[in-house]
């Protein structure tokens, strides 16, 4: 009977499964047939998704699967965040031989599948199951430029060191289930509470390598280690999806297996997530003023954003919950946007990769510029823009449970982190171009990324609108 609470996963699954035979049989020189099927995909699982928003709160198949607005809200975000994110990489992949095109888009789907597991997950196994297949695709995507060394090696740390992830994670799945004996979140939450005394230093150990796992794929620090060489060496439209979509669903997958599964243990992931978060603002806004790179720039600012993010989840309240999924919806959409500008400004022959090629951007395509003034401004936590209020929201839920000393702590690393987002706004107006070449982009593109920019100034203009749908997710 909760079959048509599955309908999203079942059409993704289904339609994936059917491009794969498309793009075997019917291979395309331009990709037209798999691009349009991936994004029609895309949209129809987003509007059964909407469907199923506001439904009573399912818990099926044995406990396995849960339908609530949280898995419906995300698998909408997920959906259109992946729908932008193929926009961006069509031309990209057309104009390099040396990357398989239509893997891509099938890639990305499986991905999208496991991320979509992964939200919806309400026992060890799914999460575990939806983890591996959101992980195992992005492998390959990241390798996918077969014979750029930089992409390969980016590719096998990546696996590498998500493969080490995934088994502390499931060496924490196994301590905790030793103990519980059960696999559905709820149960195993019961049983702590009345099994907590006996077996706490088995819990603890069993909570730590969860958090480890966790806060790997989300790419906090001191976990982060792959974050900047794999934005860096793979293909920049791998890179945007890799940065976007997987960072929605690692962000439920790590509120489950804490907030839901673990609220016994507050006591002891709070500490654990407090230097989480420290090392993350601090690292990721120390080091990403030397880069001279401007995807491991990005690379060490999503860190810094995933510390900001953690802020609203150690509180451990219903606030601090949703200003964390407001904050991550938030960075994703400016993460979304300043890596589809890398994409819109390389060519055949040419990536835009180092900071030096956005000198004089303003000169070559003053709405370019000022789209990425926008994300910039608001990836620094400006008014009026989204990242301003995502920044408070977090703070105000710090604060409410007397971690004032924390909030300023953050601001300070936000004041730092100031410096780099304003140089790159220096380097587009003030620095003279080193390329007079016009920007050829296409009409879709044009868009969506006029869409994505002025939506982090929308957003931030009129923020409670948002800020009341991500409340109104955990009611």
């Amino acid at each position: 009977m909760g079959f048509y609470q599955l309908l999203p996963e079942l059409f993704v699954l289904t339609m994936a499964c059917v491009i794969l035979l498309v793009d075997l049989y019917y291979p395309q020189k331009k990709l037209l047939l798999t691009y349009s099927l991936t994004q029609m995909t895309l949209v129809i699982s987003a509007f059964i998704s909407f469907w199923l928003l506001n439904t009573p709160v399912f818990i099926g198949f044995t406990g396995n699967f849960v339908r609530d607005n949280l898995s419906s809200f995300l698998e909408i975000l997920i959906a259109l965040v992946t729908f932008i994110t193929f926009v961006f990489s069509r031309d990209y992949i057309l104009s390099r031989g040396n990357m398989a095109r239509g893997e891509y888009y099938i890639l990305g789907l499986f991905s999208v599948l496991g991320m979509m597991v992964l939200v919806s997950a309400h026992s060890l196994l799914t999460i575990y199951l939806g983890l591996e297949l959101m992980s195992l695709p992005l492998y390959a995507m990241v390798a996918m430029k077969r014979e750029d060394r930089n992409a390969s090696e980016a590719a096998i740390k990546y696996f590498v060191m998500g493969a080490l992830a995934s088994g502390m994670l499931l060496y924490g799945v196994s301590l905790i289930y030793g103990v519980t004996g059960a696999l559905d979140l709820h149960v195993i939450a019961q049983s702590i509470l009345i099994s907590a005394n006996q077996s706490y230093t088995v819990l603890v150990l069993g909570l730590i390598f969860i958090v480890i796992g966790s806060l790997f794929k989300l790419g906090g620090a001191p976990f982060h280690m792959w974050v900047p060489d794999v934005y860096q060496g793979a293909p920049t439209s791998v890179t945007i999806f890799v940065s976007a979509a997987p960072k929605l669903a690692a962000f439920a997958m790590t509120l489950r297996l804490l907030a839901e599964m673990l609220p016994a243990l507050y006591t002891q992931w709070q500490p654990l997530l407090i230097v989480v978060a420290i090392l993350s603002m601090g690292i990721g806004n120390l080091l990403a003023i030397a880069q001279s790179s401007i995807k491991r720039m990005l690379a060490y600012s999503g860190i810094s954003h995933i510390g900001y993010m953690t802020l609203g989840i150690l509180t451990g309240t219903l606030a601090g919950y949703s200003a964390a999924l407001f904050y991550i919806v938030a960075y994703v959409f400016m993460t979304l946007a300043g890596f589809s500008m890398l994409v819109l400004l390389s060519r055949q022959g040419f990536e835009c990769e180092n900071l030096e090629d956005l000198r004089g951007l303003n000169n070559r395509s003053p709405w370019l510029a000022f789209m990425m003034l926008l994300v910039m401004f608001s990836m620094a936590g400006l008014p009026p823009l989204v990242g301003f209020f995502a920044k408070l929201a977090v703070f105000e839920a710090v604060i409410a449970v007397h971690l004032v000393w924390l909030a300023v702590l953050a601001i300070v690393f936000a004041i730092i982190g100031l410096y780099y987002y304003l140089r790159v706004v220096k380097i587009m107006y003030f620095d003279a171009p080193t390329s007079h070449e016009l920007i050829s982009w296409q009409l879709d593109m044009r868009l969506v990324i006029s869409f994505n920019s002025l939506a982090l100034l929308l957003f931030g203009i009129f923020p409670s609108a948002l800020l009341t749908l991500c409340h109104n997710v955990f009611l």
